[in-house]
Formats: structure tokens, sequence, C-alpha cells
């Protein structure tokens, strides 16, 4: 597999230099400051693609784009989106011009992610996410009020949301709702309680049904020109992979992958597979899905968790989660190698090694939630070791 390393551009913390010491060669990125629905230039594309060829002694390459963003109307379906796929479709074909041909998006409505505490503590002094089922209630039932969220938790996790929002305090709540508003993408304004729920308002009565079939959609409209122009689109799952204050998720289990890859059938409507996102379910068998869905997988994201009954999970240590983590290399390493027989110039599966625990200094960045630069070096490590023994044994 191809190592990678995701970089949020010139402002973020983590430099080029720095990601090269890591070993990886692959850079992930994206142009962050562009609008949703708008197009991606092709200027501006070389530009970012110059940037990380620039010092050609790091030899780096803009491997993946994670993400090219879907709007929110064409997941709504809402108004007049002919000029939305337009401008995606002239992205693409810009991306292609550069070069860079591998094109992560997510489905997700209004949230790409969310946890529920940015700095759980590990032995030893680490600092891990966290998503716990209680907090999720507590403000779901609790803090937006919203009408029905008491049904769709159990009694227990509700009795202890309801102890943990009678004890908070206005900044324990305040607290929550902050890191709830970091899976928002950068691109969205934060928004308080009443703000949210407005906004949420848009998705009264729209269910799993209506976004599947503006999936579908999109990528009827979307695919053609990706494979036209040698693009391969590879869709994230839903993180966490359950319904969130009332949006629908269509990107959570076998079935849901299934659906997609039917949806438009081609080599160029794809799969990121992120076994920290669908590893969240306990129902979800990651070298089962690695293995069905292998030919699909064009990107991948190597992360692991550790699950609670109630729901809860933790980003916990790569090779020390609930994901059979080694049985999940040997799938795709087996892929890797079906496309090699068939001689295929993209055999190799780019892979990142996705979040990572805050560890040693990296608390004296301010990076992204997820993207230390110390705890994504010792998961990339730990990740490489297992590559190269199931190379070396196969």
């Amino acid at each position: 597999m191809e190592e990678t390393f995701r970089w949020f551009g010139p402002a973020d913390p983590v430099r080029l230099n720095e990601i090269r010491q890591t070993g990886a060669r692959g850079i992930v990125t994206a142009l962050h400051d562009i609008p949703y629905g708008e197009v991606w230039p092709l200027e501006a594309i070389m530009e970012r693609r110059r940037l990380i060829e620039a010092d050609r002694s790091l030899g780096l390459r803009w491997s993946v784009v994670e993400s090219l963003p879907v709007h929110e109307n064409i997941k709504l379906g809402e108004g007049d989106l002919r000029p939305l796929f337009d401008n995606y479709r002239t992205s693409l074909r810009n991306l292609a011009a550069a070069g860079v041909t591998t094109v992560c998006y997510n489905f997700m409505p209004l949230l790409d992610w969310m946890r529920t505490d940015l700095a759980y503590p590990q032995p030893g002094g680490a600092l891990a996410l966290r998503f716990d089922a209680h907090l999720h209630a507590a403000f779901d039932c609790f803090m937006l009020e919203r009408p029905g969220a008491a049904a769709e938790f159990s009694p227990e996790v509700l009795a202890r949301a309801r102890a943990w929002f009678d004890a908070s305090t206005e900044a324990d709540r305040q607290r929550l709702l902050d890191t709830i508003m970091a899976g928002l993408p950068g691109a969205y304004t934060r928004y308080d309680v009443p703000g949210l729920k407005a906004v949420l308002a848009r998705y009264d009565g729209f269910g799993v049904a209506d976004l599947r079939a503006n999936l579908k959609r999109f990528l009827e409209e979307v695919v053609p020109t990706a494979e036209e122009a040698g693009v391969r689109l590879c869709v994230h799952p839903d993180d966490p992979p359950r319904p969130l204050f009332g949006l629908p998720r269509i990107v959570s289990n076998a079935e849901d992958l299934a659906y997609i890859v039917a949806a438009a059938p081609s080599p160029a409507n794809g799969i990121t597979l992120c076994t920290g996102s669908l590893g969240a379910r306990a129902d979800n068998d990651l070298p089962t899905i690695a293995r069905r869905f292998a030919a699909h997988i064009h990107f991948a994201h190597l992360r692991n968790v550790k699950r609670d009954a109630d729901s809860s999970f933790m980003e916990s240590e790569h090779l020390d989660g609930d994901v059979d983590m080694v049985a999940v290399i040997v799938a795709l390493h087996a892929e890797e190698q079906r496309r090699a027989r068939e001689g295929r110039a993209d055999r190799q599966i780019p892979m990142r090694p996705d979040h990572g625990q805050v560890l040693l200094d990296d608390g004296s960045r301010k990076t992204h939630p997820g993207y230390p630069l110390v705890g994504r070096l010792r998961g990339l490590a730990e990740l490489r070791g297992v590559m190269k023994a199931v190379a070396a044994l196969t």
C-alpha cells in the first residue's frame, strides 16, 4: 500500500518536511478555502501540487483529494442542482488534468463526524477522541430537546444522560456543544443550540430513502465524468455509523456499501475503507467487509476503536482495538496482488494512519482534532510493520 499522510494545507501546523520524516510519500489534502459547490480552478489545484512538490528532495506527491465536498443542497435535493453538478464535474476534470485521480468525498448530512470528548485521558498522559452514548443522548434529549429523541436511546443510557445533564454546569454544556460543533466542516459556521435547531429543521421529515435517492442521483450525474477522466471516487463511511439528531445515515454498514456500488456500476464509483468509522459498530465485521468490497476500495483509512456495550467508543492505538487490523491489511494486500496480476497501473491502494492519540509534545501544536503528528507517526510505524510482515508471508 502507498503510505500517505493527511495535510490541511499551508496553514497546517504539521509541515511537509515533518511528514517526510514519518516515511510517508503521499499527501492527502484538499482546497479547504474554496466554498462548497464552487469549481476548483485548475490554477489553484496546480498551485497546491506545486507546494507539495516544491522541495524535490522530499519526494512527495499529491496522492488523494480529501475531500471534494458535496454541497448540502445536493444531499437535500433542494433547488436547481444543475449548476452544482456542473461545478463538481468541472472540478473532477481539473483534478484529473493536474494528475490527481483519487477523490474521497462523504455524503453525511450537516455533520462530517461527531465526538463528545476531544481529549479523553489515557494511561501515561496521552489523549484520545471519544464518543459517549450518554453525552450524545444528553445533548439530543435535554439540550436540543428534539421531539422523539428519547425513544432512540436505551433506558440505561437515558438515565445516565439525565444524571449528567442535571449535574452539569453551563460551562459543561457549552464544552459539549463546542466539541460536537468541531465535527462541522471547516467552511461551516459554528452554531449555538437555537442555531443548530434551526439548521436541523431543514431535514425534518427527511429519511434514509430520501438521502439514498439523492446519493444515487449524485452518482449518476458525476460518475460518468469521473470514469471518462480516469478519476476514482471513493465515498467515506459515516462517522459514527448511526443516525445523529434525527439526521439519516446511509454509509454505515455492508448493506449500504452494496447499495452504493450498485447505484452506479463503474470502476470510478468506489469506497474509502475507514476501519474506525465502520468499526464503531459491533455488527460490522471489517475483514469480511474488506474482502467483500476489495475491488471497489480506492483508499483506506486505517485506525482502530475500542467499543463499549452501549455503543460508546474511543479512538484506540492503531493495533490495539476491536478491529482486527492485521486481517484487514491481509485482505487489502490480497487485492493489490490481484490488481498486479491484471497489470493495473493503480494496483496500489493509498492508505493513511487515520487519527491518532495526542502523544509526547503533540499538545504544543494546535492541530485539527485527531491529527497530531506524533500520534499518527506511531500509527503509521505500527501499520508499516504489519504491511511488511504480510508482504513477506505472501
